[in-house]
Protein backbone atom coordinates (compact mmCIF):
# COMPACT_ATOMS: atom_id res chain seq x y z
CA UNK A 1 0.00 0.00 0.00
CA UNK A 2 1.53 3.17 -1.07
CA UNK A 3 0.58 6.43 0.52
CA UNK A 4 1.24 10.04 -0.21
CA UNK A 5 4.86 10.97 0.22
CA UNK A 6 5.49 12.80 3.45
CA UNK A 7 6.89 16.23 2.89
CA UNK A 8 9.94 17.07 4.91
CA UNK A 9 10.31 20.65 6.04
CA UNK A 10 13.08 22.49 4.28
CA UNK A 11 16.01 23.14 6.60
CA UNK A 12 16.51 26.74 7.45
CA UNK A 13 12.84 27.81 7.01
CA UNK A 14 11.15 27.12 10.34
CA UNK A 15 7.39 27.19 10.40
CA UNK A 16 5.64 29.69 12.71
CA UNK A 17 2.10 29.10 13.93
CA UNK A 18 -0.33 31.79 12.89
CA UNK A 19 -2.07 33.35 15.90
CA UNK A 20 -3.69 36.75 16.41
CA UNK A 21 -1.67 39.48 18.01
CA UNK A 22 -2.01 39.79 21.79
CA UNK A 23 -3.13 43.38 21.72
CA UNK A 24 -5.75 42.66 19.05
CA UNK A 25 -7.05 39.78 21.14
CA UNK A 26 -7.40 42.04 24.18
CA UNK A 27 -9.20 44.71 22.15
CA UNK A 28 -11.53 42.12 20.63
CA UNK A 29 -12.27 40.70 24.08
CA UNK A 30 -13.14 44.13 25.46
CA UNK A 31 -15.42 44.87 22.55
CA UNK A 32 -17.17 41.49 22.70
CA UNK A 33 -17.61 41.48 26.48
CA UNK A 34 -18.62 44.95 27.56
CA UNK A 35 -19.63 45.97 31.05
CA UNK A 36 -23.31 45.77 30.07
CA UNK A 37 -23.13 41.99 30.47
CA UNK A 38 -22.03 42.42 34.06
CA UNK A 39 -24.84 44.82 34.77
CA UNK A 40 -27.34 42.47 33.16
CA UNK A 41 -26.01 39.57 35.22
CA UNK A 42 -26.30 41.53 38.46
CA UNK A 43 -29.85 42.61 37.62
CA UNK A 44 -30.85 39.07 36.81
CA UNK A 45 -29.35 37.83 40.09
CA UNK A 46 -31.26 40.45 42.10
CA UNK A 47 -34.45 39.58 40.29
CA UNK A 48 -33.95 35.91 41.00
CA UNK A 49 -33.35 36.64 44.67
CA UNK A 50 -36.44 38.87 44.83
CA UNK A 51 -34.50 42.06 45.47
CA UNK A 52 -35.93 45.20 43.85
CA UNK A 53 -34.63 48.80 43.79
CA UNK A 54 -38.04 50.20 44.72
CA UNK A 55 -39.14 50.31 48.36
CA UNK A 56 -41.38 47.48 49.46
CA UNK A 57 -43.08 48.84 52.57
CA UNK A 58 -45.67 51.58 52.65
CA UNK A 59 -43.49 53.60 55.01
CA UNK A 60 -40.58 53.54 52.62
CA UNK A 61 -42.79 54.48 49.71
CA UNK A 62 -44.21 57.42 51.67
CA UNK A 63 -40.69 58.54 52.54
CA UNK A 64 -39.64 58.43 48.89
CA UNK A 65 -42.75 60.38 47.85
CA UNK A 66 -42.12 62.97 50.55
CA UNK A 67 -38.54 63.38 49.38
CA UNK A 68 -39.64 63.90 45.80
CA UNK A 69 -42.27 66.45 46.86
CA UNK A 70 -39.71 68.31 48.98
CA UNK A 71 -37.22 68.44 46.10
CA UNK A 72 -39.90 69.75 43.74
CA UNK A 73 -40.93 72.35 46.35
CA UNK A 74 -37.33 73.58 46.74
CA UNK A 75 -36.92 73.92 42.97
CA UNK A 76 -40.24 75.76 42.66
CA UNK A 77 -39.44 78.16 45.50
CA UNK A 78 -36.01 78.88 44.00
CA UNK A 79 -37.50 79.67 40.62
CA UNK A 80 -40.17 81.90 42.18
CA UNK A 81 -37.60 83.75 44.27
CA UNK A 82 -35.37 84.30 41.23
CA UNK A 83 -38.37 85.64 39.30
CA UNK A 84 -39.28 88.00 42.11
CA UNK A 85 -35.67 89.18 42.59
CA UNK A 86 -35.03 89.78 38.87
CA UNK A 87 -36.77 93.21 38.72
CA UNK A 88 -34.96 94.30 41.89
CA UNK A 89 -31.58 93.33 40.44
CA UNK A 90 -32.37 95.08 37.16
CA UNK A 91 -33.43 98.22 39.04
CA UNK A 92 -30.23 98.22 41.12
CA UNK A 93 -28.19 97.78 37.95
CA UNK A 94 -29.89 100.75 36.30
CA UNK A 95 -29.33 102.87 39.41
CA UNK A 96 -25.66 101.92 39.44
CA UNK A 97 -25.29 102.84 35.76
CA UNK A 98 -26.96 106.19 36.36
CA UNK A 99 -24.68 106.87 39.32
CA UNK A 100 -21.58 106.05 37.28
CA UNK A 101 -22.72 108.36 34.50
CA UNK A 102 -23.40 111.20 36.96
CA UNK A 103 -20.02 110.78 38.66
CA UNK A 104 -18.27 110.62 35.29
CA UNK A 105 -19.95 113.84 34.18
CA UNK A 106 -18.98 115.49 37.48
CA UNK A 107 -15.36 114.37 37.06
CA UNK A 108 -15.29 115.73 33.49
CA UNK A 109 -16.66 119.04 34.75
CA UNK A 110 -14.00 119.22 37.46
CA UNK A 111 -11.28 118.47 34.91
CA UNK A 112 -12.58 121.30 32.75
CA UNK A 113 -12.52 123.62 35.76
CA UNK A 114 -8.94 122.57 36.53
CA UNK A 115 -7.89 123.32 32.95
CA UNK A 116 -9.50 126.76 33.15
CA UNK A 117 -7.77 127.53 36.44
CA UNK A 118 -4.43 126.38 35.05
CA UNK A 119 -4.91 128.63 32.06
CA UNK A 120 -5.78 131.54 34.34
CA UNK A 121 -2.68 130.91 36.48
CA UNK A 122 -0.48 130.75 33.39
CA UNK A 123 -1.97 133.99 32.07
CA UNK A 124 -1.36 135.72 35.41
CA UNK A 125 2.21 134.44 35.46
CA UNK A 126 2.84 135.79 31.97
CA UNK A 127 1.33 139.13 32.94
CA UNK A 128 3.49 139.27 36.04
CA UNK A 129 6.56 138.56 33.97
CA UNK A 130 5.63 141.26 31.50
CA UNK A 131 4.99 143.91 34.15
CA UNK A 132 7.71 143.05 36.65
CA UNK A 133 10.39 141.80 34.35
CA UNK A 134 11.45 145.14 32.96
CA UNK A 135 9.99 145.26 29.45
CA UNK A 136 12.05 143.28 26.94
CA UNK A 137 13.87 141.56 29.77
CA UNK A 138 10.53 140.24 31.02
CA UNK A 139 9.68 138.89 27.56
CA UNK A 140 13.03 137.14 27.42
CA UNK A 141 12.45 135.60 30.83
CA UNK A 142 9.02 134.40 29.69
CA UNK A 143 10.50 132.82 26.56
CA UNK A 144 13.33 131.11 28.39
CA UNK A 145 11.05 129.85 31.13
CA UNK A 146 8.45 128.56 28.68
CA UNK A 147 5.73 130.73 30.21
CA UNK A 148 4.73 132.35 26.90
CA UNK A 149 3.98 131.09 23.41
CA UNK A 150 6.77 131.52 20.90
CA UNK A 151 7.18 131.27 17.15
CA UNK A 152 9.93 131.79 14.63
CA UNK A 153 12.25 129.98 12.24
CA UNK A 154 13.60 126.64 13.32
CA UNK A 155 13.68 122.93 12.55
CA UNK A 156 11.26 120.04 12.63
CA UNK A 157 12.61 116.63 13.62
CA UNK A 158 10.39 113.54 13.45
CA UNK A 159 11.60 110.39 15.24
CA UNK A 160 9.62 107.18 14.85
CA UNK A 161 9.93 103.51 15.74
CA UNK A 162 11.23 101.03 13.19
CA UNK A 163 8.64 99.57 10.85
CA UNK A 164 9.04 96.06 12.28
CA UNK A 165 9.25 97.20 15.90
CA UNK A 166 6.91 95.37 18.27
CA UNK A 167 5.66 96.15 21.76
CA UNK A 168 6.59 93.65 24.44
CA UNK A 169 9.13 91.63 22.43
CA UNK A 170 12.16 89.82 23.80
CA UNK A 171 15.84 90.53 23.57
CA UNK A 172 17.55 93.88 23.93
CA UNK A 173 20.74 94.66 22.07
CA UNK A 174 20.87 98.16 23.56
CA UNK A 175 20.84 97.14 27.21
CA UNK A 176 18.07 96.98 29.76
CA UNK A 177 16.08 100.16 30.11
CA UNK A 178 12.46 99.02 30.20
CA UNK A 179 11.96 98.70 26.44
CA UNK A 180 12.58 95.21 25.16
CA UNK A 181 12.55 95.78 21.42
CA UNK A 182 15.63 97.25 19.73
CA UNK A 183 13.55 99.10 17.13
CA UNK A 184 11.69 101.16 19.72
CA UNK A 185 12.46 104.79 20.48
CA UNK A 186 13.27 105.15 24.15
CA UNK A 187 13.22 107.88 26.72
CA UNK A 188 17.00 108.17 26.75
CA UNK A 189 16.98 108.55 22.95
CA UNK A 190 14.65 111.54 23.25
CA UNK A 191 16.76 112.93 26.08
CA UNK A 192 19.81 112.93 23.84
CA UNK A 193 17.84 114.49 20.98
CA UNK A 194 16.61 117.34 23.19
CA UNK A 195 20.02 117.91 24.76
CA UNK A 196 21.58 117.97 21.31
CA UNK A 197 19.04 120.56 20.16
CA UNK A 198 19.76 122.80 23.15
CA UNK A 199 23.48 122.46 22.60
CA UNK A 200 23.11 123.24 18.90
CA UNK A 201 21.45 126.60 19.62
CA UNK A 202 17.71 125.96 20.06
CA UNK A 203 15.89 128.72 21.95
CA UNK A 204 12.66 126.79 22.62
CA UNK A 205 11.68 123.13 22.13
CA UNK A 206 8.47 121.11 22.21
CA UNK A 207 7.75 117.40 21.74
CA UNK A 208 4.34 116.48 20.33
CA UNK A 209 3.04 119.88 21.42
CA UNK A 210 4.46 119.58 24.94
CA UNK A 211 6.65 122.60 25.70
CA UNK A 212 9.92 121.86 27.47
CA UNK A 213 11.23 124.03 30.27
CA UNK A 214 14.08 123.90 32.75
CA UNK A 215 11.81 121.80 34.98
CA UNK A 216 10.78 119.30 32.29
CA UNK A 217 11.60 115.62 32.61
CA UNK A 218 11.62 112.90 29.95
CA UNK A 219 11.06 109.49 31.50
CA UNK A 220 9.74 106.03 30.71
CA UNK A 221 6.74 104.32 32.30
CA UNK A 222 6.52 100.77 31.02
CA UNK A 223 6.63 101.05 27.24
CA UNK A 224 5.53 104.70 27.12
CA UNK A 225 7.62 107.86 27.03
CA UNK A 226 6.48 110.57 29.43
CA UNK A 227 7.19 114.28 29.11
CA UNK A 228 6.26 116.06 32.33
CA UNK A 229 4.22 112.98 33.31
CA UNK A 230 2.18 113.10 30.11
CA UNK A 231 2.42 110.02 27.87
CA UNK A 232 3.41 110.49 24.24
CA UNK A 233 2.82 108.19 21.30
CA UNK A 234 5.05 107.81 18.24
CA UNK A 235 5.93 109.44 15.96
CA UNK A 236 7.67 112.01 18.14
CA UNK A 237 7.70 115.45 16.52
CA UNK A 238 10.35 117.77 17.93
CA UNK A 239 9.96 121.47 17.08
CA UNK A 240 12.85 123.80 17.90
CA UNK A 241 12.99 127.54 17.41
CA UNK A 242 16.34 128.93 16.26
CA UNK A 243 18.43 129.65 13.20
CA UNK A 244 17.03 126.88 11.04
CA UNK A 245 19.97 126.04 8.77
CA UNK A 246 22.64 126.42 11.43
CA UNK A 247 20.56 124.55 13.98
CA UNK A 248 19.98 121.64 11.60
CA UNK A 249 23.62 121.40 10.56
CA UNK A 250 24.98 121.71 14.07
CA UNK A 251 22.61 119.09 15.43
CA UNK A 252 23.34 116.54 12.71
CA UNK A 253 27.10 117.01 13.22
CA UNK A 254 26.87 116.88 17.02
CA UNK A 255 27.48 113.66 19.01
CA UNK A 256 23.75 113.40 19.74
CA UNK A 257 22.89 113.80 16.05
CA UNK A 258 25.42 111.11 15.14
CA UNK A 259 23.92 108.91 17.86
CA UNK A 260 20.48 109.30 16.27
CA UNK A 261 21.95 108.47 12.86
CA UNK A 262 23.52 105.31 14.33
CA UNK A 263 20.11 104.25 15.66
CA UNK A 264 18.72 104.70 12.17
CA UNK A 265 21.48 102.66 10.56
CA UNK A 266 21.63 99.85 13.13
CA UNK A 267 18.07 99.48 14.40
CA UNK A 268 15.87 100.93 11.66
CA UNK A 269 14.57 103.86 13.71
CA UNK A 270 13.11 106.37 11.28
CA UNK A 271 14.12 110.03 11.39
CA UNK A 272 13.44 113.08 9.23
CA UNK A 273 14.68 116.61 9.81
CA UNK A 274 13.68 119.73 7.89
CA UNK A 275 14.28 123.47 8.13
CA UNK A 276 11.07 125.43 8.76
CA UNK A 277 10.40 129.09 8.13
CA UNK A 278 8.04 129.46 11.07
CA UNK A 279 7.27 127.03 13.87
CA UNK A 280 4.88 127.72 16.74
CA UNK A 281 5.33 126.37 20.22
CA UNK A 282 2.67 126.63 22.95
CA UNK A 283 3.34 127.86 26.44
CA UNK A 284 4.06 125.35 29.16
CA UNK A 285 0.93 124.37 31.16
CA UNK A 286 2.34 125.86 34.35
CA UNK A 287 5.70 127.04 35.56
CA UNK A 288 5.85 126.63 39.33
CA UNK A 289 9.11 127.06 41.23
CA UNK A 290 8.88 125.73 44.78
CA UNK A 291 12.48 126.04 45.96
CA UNK A 292 14.42 128.70 44.07
CA UNK A 293 14.00 132.33 45.09
CA UNK A 294 14.97 135.47 43.18
CA UNK A 295 18.13 137.24 44.32
CA UNK A 296 17.48 140.76 45.56
CA UNK A 297 19.82 143.71 46.05
CA UNK A 298 19.36 143.41 49.78
CA UNK A 299 20.86 139.95 49.78
CA UNK A 300 23.90 140.92 47.73
CA UNK A 301 27.21 141.78 49.41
Amino acid sequence: MCGMPQQTPVRGTPTRPSRPDASMSLLTNVMDHSLDDGYAEAAARKQAEGISGMPKTVRAKLGLAAGLVLAALVVTLGAAQARVAAPVVAKEREELIDRIERETAAADKLEGTIDELRGDVSARQREALRKGGGGDQGELVGILSGAVEVHGPGVKLVVNDAKDASWGGSGDARGTSGFSDTGRVRDRDMQRVVNGMWQSGAEAISINGQRLTALSAIRAAGDAILVDNKPLVPPYTVLAVGDGKKLSTRFQDSPDGLYLHALQENFGIRTAISVEGDVRLPAAPSVIVRTAEPRTEKGTS
